[in-house]
């Protein structure tokens, strides 16, 4: 019996997947909390907007999770052996760059620069970027607005080039350390495969088409000539970038003989290119042309493909549409909000109101699913780590209204998971205003998982159907299908996608309905949502707000004294 191993590095830990490759059951899981910074997080108290990680926390959590899950394994399934295992696949958060040497050592782990943030990994979450990021979008809309055109219109300081930028004015010797910089899901699987250093690492086109302006309509990577006008030294890194990407469904090489004698695998079973966390979370959960599925969790990225056939516009304000970085044989479409998850956890663990019993998740739960919608007379802005999709501004914050000396915590709680509800309701209507169907919705993540409060909210501002992934762990498990598809049939996996999809993802039976009632109130709380949206979002505007705290305390008083139907 055939086995794969789905590696997925988060923001906070790395979990591994043993997977039975016939119909995806996972007989071993193990999960590793990274050891560094808050939450595995370096962070900086003279500046909110950085955000690091160490290098050496991966490679641990490499290590343990693969020798637990496997044990585990071995215990939940006594027939099964690590010999079994036929291939592994990876995905990590992105863009999430490391600078490394000549040799593809990450500068962090060398003695001299392990007390400088900057040698340090540079998580997705690291917004300190966001003037260079301005910078390239200025100059891509002059120079390169085919460039733009592809990833929404806007760069990001979440991404790729802008955080190299960022250290480069920042901090020159650690720039000048750098022979290039690489993504955390290629270095991983270069050190899997022996293939880290830099003239042999191949580079996925997940990262590289979404981050990292790469496309083949322009000869990859953004030309030379655009660097050096962001800053002549930025050009030379051009240099170090490969002209081909690789997609999920292709091989980053073979299990090297170091790491196979590790973990007590097979030396030479191939491993996957890895993707970012989201892709993979969709393929574990069935993604096809007609499925977006929101991987929710810190944030939440909405992931949907169309067959590279179809004629696809180019949708401003997406993370791109990028050939092949989901499916191979499709568009990746990617989108998503910057704080879903920490949004919540902001309230509980900053705020913390009540006290850690009753400002828990549960507790607030618990009270704030028995409001009904347009009780608290509440409306916010889930903006609290900036705008990722559709306005792109790392630089907008977060914003509650209504507040009386009678809002209680729970109120506020509900009004948080409802503005990120909203968020996501903009995103649809974005996407399909560009001519891409969306006819179901599946969800994926601790929060669908744990969460009919927020399922069922989410199901009434969309007013769609939320499915629910079979899987638990989708990101792990789409990692294990990649596994299983660079093993190809004649190993025991599957020569495509479809295949294996067919046989190791679905979703579960519960699923939550709109409720008419609930809509009908959400839609005009959307309305005002949308008016704070674009009045605090979009420059230039002229939208006034005044009418806004008056109604909502309409909305509250008209649900409180059930008159909603006059609304």
């Amino acid at each position: 019996m055939p086995y794969t191993i789905g590696l997925d590095y988060g923001t906070n830990s790395v979990r591994c997947l043993v997977v039975d490759v016939s119909d995806g059951s996972e007989i071993g899981t193990a999960v590793y909390e990274y050891e560094s910074g808050q939450a595995g997080i370096l962070l900086d108290s003279a500046d909110h907007n950085v955000a690091r990680q160490n290098p050496s926390d991966y490679l641990k959590g490499l290590e343990v999770t693969i020798i637990e899950a496997i044990e585990q394994a071995k215990k939940s399934n006594s027939s099964f052996e690590a010999a079994q295992v036929i291939g592994i696949g990876v995905d990590t958060t992105g863009s999430t760059p490391i600078p490394v040497n000549h040799d593809g050592v990450p500068l962090a782990l060398l003695e001299e620069f392990k007390d400088n943030l900057n040698a340090y990994v540079w998580l997705w979450k690291d917004h300190t970027s966001y003037a260079e990021a301005a910078e390239i979008t200025e100059l891509a809309q002059k120079e390169h607005p085919e460039y733009l055109a592809k990833c929404g219109g806007t760069y990001s300081s979440e991404w790729f080039f802008s955080k190299i930028l960022h250290c480069l004015r920042t901090d020159p010797v650690i720039y000048d350390a750098a022979y290039t910089w690489v993504e955390h899901v290629d270095w991983i699987t270069g050190v899997l495969t022996a293939t880290d250093h830099p003239d042999k690492i191949k580079r996925c086109r997940c990262a590289a088409g979404h981050k990292a302006f790469f496309n083949d309509a322009w000869g990859g990577y953004p030309d030379k000539d655009f660097l050096m006008k962001l800053d002549p030294i930025l050009g030379l890194l051009r240099d170090t970038l490969p002209e081909k990407t690789y997609t999920v469904g292709e091989s980053a090489g073979d299990l090297s003989e170091k790491w196979a004698s590790m973990l007590g695998l097979k030396a030479g079973i191939p491993i996957a290119m890895g993707a970012f966390d989201c892709h993979l979370g969709a393929i574990g959960s069935g993604v096809a042309p007609g499925i977006m599925v929101k991987v929710m969790g810190t944030s939440t990225c909405d992931v949907m493909v169309s067959d590279i056939s179809m004629t696809l516009q180019d949708i401003p304000g997406v993370c791109g549409i990028v050939d092949g970085s989901i499916l191979p044989g499709s568009f990746g479409i990617e989108a998503g909000q910057s704080a879903v998850g920490d949004l919540f956890n902001w309230l509980v663990n900053y705020i913390q109101p009540g006290g850690s019993d009753a400002g828990s998740h549960a507790s607030l739960t618990e009270k704030a699913q028995q409001l009904k919608p347009g009780q608290s007379g509440l409306i916010a802005l889930d903006w609290n780590n900036g705008n990722r999709t559709i306005l792109v501004d790392q630089r907008l914050t977060g914003l509650l209204i209504g507040q009386t000396l009678h809002t209680t915590p729970e109120e506020i709680y509900r009004a948080l998971v409802e503005a990120t509800a909203f968020g996501a309701l903009e995103i649809i209507n974005r996407i399909e205003e560009y001519g891409v169907t969306i006819k179901e919705v599946v969800n994926c993540g601790g929060i669908a998982e744990k969460s009919p409060m927020v399922m069922q909210i989410y199901a009434d501002i969309l007013g769609r159907e939320m499915k629910i992934s079979q899987s638990a762990q989708t990101c792990a498990l789409g990692a294990a299908i990649a596994g299983s598809v660079v093993a190809g049939a004649i190993n025991g996996g599957y020569d495509d996608f479809a295949s294996a999809q067919s046989a190791m993802t679905g979703v579960k039976d519960v699923v939550y309905r709109p409720i008419l009632e609930n809509q009908a109130i959400y839609a005009k709380l959307y309305e005002l949502y949308k008016q704070l949206h674009d009045g605090f979002g979009v420059s230039g505007n002229t939208i006034s707000m005044a009418n806004i705290m008056k109604d909502l305390l309409d909305i509250k008083e008209c649900v409180r004294s059930n008159g909603c139907l006059k609304i």
